[in-house]
């Protein structure tokens, strides 16, 4: 018998953000069953970057992304 699958919640602040013809897939997410936030980003190459620490809020890790040094390129993959 297989457990089911965790109940997720999806924050209103996930977005899809494209400049330049690049894309950026911005997720803050939270188990139903947890009160911190999850933050990943995931580029137009599907690489994956997830914060390793949780959020109070969903507008803490939004600002989080928003806050990165490098900006949007930060997470873009080198061509």
């Amino acid at each position: 018998m297989t457990d089911p699958e965790p109940e997720l919640i999806e924050s209103p602040l996930t977005c899809s953000i494209e400049r330049g013809g690049r894309r950026l897939k911005v997720h803050i997410v939270r188990l139903a069953t947890e009160r911190g936030w999850s933050l990943e980003v995931v580029n137009d190459h599907n690489t994956s970057i997830v914060w390793d620490d949780q959020f109070e809020t969903d507008r803490d890790a939004d600002a989080a992304f928003r806050s990165a040094e490098e900006g949007f390129e930060a997470f873009l993959d080198k061509d």
